[in-house]
């Protein structure tokens, strides 16, 4: 059973870091894409980032591009999204999911295959 555990949600202060931690069990992790997606209250989940089988590849939305990054370690099967400089915008739940391929450059919910439960990032003013 495939499972997509979040991790290092919470609350902090408008300009301050959080980093995400996503572990995944019951796939072979190295084998799939990733991405980061979030959701806040009343809107739709939207894009946030995502990085290609090797970590060779990565894709971010406009409105993370050079706050967040992230990054995957294919040896303990876990993706990261550090997040600096965070806005209260930014508050969401954020998820991570995983996609056998990309079809394009891993920004639309239908080309992964996994998703994880979520985490709360809440950003205050």
């Amino acid at each position: 059973q495939v499972q997509l555990v979040e991790s290092g949600g919470g609350l902090v202060q408008a300009g301050g870091s959080l980093r995400l931690s996503c572990a995944a069990s019951g796939l072979t992790f190295s084998r799939y894409a990733m991405g980061w997606f979030r959701q806040a209250p009343g809107k739709e989940r939207e894009f946030v980032a995502a990085i290609n089988r090797s970590g060779g590849s990565v894709y971010y939305a406009d409105s993370v591009k050079g706050r967040f990054t992230i990054s995957r370690d294919n040896a303990k099967d876990t993706v990261y999204l550090q997040m600096n400089n965070l806005k209260p915008e930014d508050t969401a739940e954020y998820y991570c999911a995983a996609a056998r391929d990309f079809w394009g450059l891993g920004s639309s919910q239908p080309e992964y295959d996994y998703w994880g439960q979520g985490t709360q990032v809440t950003a205050s003013s």
